[in-house]
């Protein structure tokens, strides 16, 4: 359903020309090909929108801690990470590799069910009033969050799936360099969503400490469900060969 959708969203625009009011508003010769650029940012917008893991992460580290910038700092640099993969031409390499894929995707499976675990162990001390954490558990929380999306085999896919679809042979930029810029407006996108959800959470959680303490529980049940999704993806097929 997920892959549906993504190709639903990500299909190039139709019926829109060079005369069109797109070349009335921006040159006819640009560094990305405007219409793309837009089309690409509204699916960007849309997917980073989505809830999911990230979501998750964001909320449960704004519950945890004071400051909730250090895991959405980590979570774009998880997505960071992949544009810097897409630009070298690792990504597409990494996934023409079956098994080495798996074995990612049974690690970044293994990582979301640990965070998981620990966040539903912690669920019943869920607030706002903790003191603001030091240097270590701030890093601590950075490095959570690029593990979550970094290590994710799946935001490797939306990029190599997404990106390209989205990329003009006839701009001025290279195409590694298109990329690299489309990747980075999606991690600009996704840091401007995943701080406006921590903020507004937190804006109507904070008189509340059962329901952050829900909203925590809940977190920690999606990374876990999540991550026992992404073991059965990769484990069933085996299963059933045997």
């Amino acid at each position: 359903m997920v892959n549906h959708a993504i190709s639903v969203l990500s299909r190039r625009p139709s019926g829109l020309k060079p005369d069109s009011t797109y070349g009335a508003i921006f040159p006819k010769v640009s560094f990305v090909n405007p219409q793309l650029f837009l089309a690409f940012v509204l699916v960007a917008a849309a997917l980073a929108c989505t809830p999911g893991v990230d979501w998750a992460y964001s909320i449960t580290a704004g519950l945890r801690q004071r400051s909730f910038v250090p895991a959405v700092a980590g979570l774009c640099s998880g997505y960071v990470l992949h544009t810097v993969l897409l630009v070298a031409g690792l990504a597409v390499v990494l996934t023409g590799m079956p098994g080495v894929l798996a074995w990612l995707t049974l690690a970044g499976a293994g990582y979301l069910i640990w965070l998981g675990a620990g966040t539903i162990r912690s669920w019943r001390g869920a607030s706002f009033a903790a003191a603001d954490a030091g240097g270590g558990t701030r890093l601590r929380t950075f490095l959570q969050g690029m593990g979550t999306s970094g290590i994710n085999p799946k935001g490797l896919l939306f990029y190599v799936a997404l990106v390209p679809q989205f990329v003009s042979a006839d701009a001025a930029l290279p195409v590694p360099v298109q990329s690299g810029v489309l990747g980075m407006t999606f991690v600009l996108l996704a840091g401007l969503v995943y701080t406006a959800v921590a903020l507004l959470s937190r804006t109507l959680l904070h008189s509340r400490p059962g329901a952050a303490r829900v909203v925590t529980l809940t977190s920690g049940i999606i990374m876990l469900v999540l991550g026992s999704v992404l073991v059965a993806e990769q484990v069933l097929p085996l299963a059933a060969g045997l």
